[in-house]
This record gives C-alpha cells, sequence and structure tokens, in this order.
C-alpha cells in the first residue's frame, strides 16, 4: 500500500530541477490523483 494511495495532490516542478510532468507520473504511480501540476521558474 502506498502513502499516496487515494490522496489528492497539487504539484509544482522547477524548471532547473524536476519539471511538474514528471512528478506527476511517480506520484499517479503511486496512487495519487493530481488535482493540479506546473512547471515554474524561481530565480
Amino acid at each position: 500500500m502506498s502513502i499516496l494511495n487515494g490522496k489528492k495532490v497539487i504539484i509544482i516542478g522547477d524548471r532547473d530541477g524536476i519539471p511538474g510532468p514528471a512528478i506527476a507520473l511517480c506520484a499517479e504511480s503511486a496512487g495519487a490523483e493530481v488535482i493540479f501540476s506546473a512547471t515554474e521558474c524561481f530565480v
């Protein structure tokens, strides 16, 4: 059983790090429901 199983998540990725869609795929494969996913630039 996963910690994220059945949870709703909001994902904010980093342009120079791990992008949002990559984190979203990992969260979905762990059983989470992705409500919002974005990739931002933190400068």
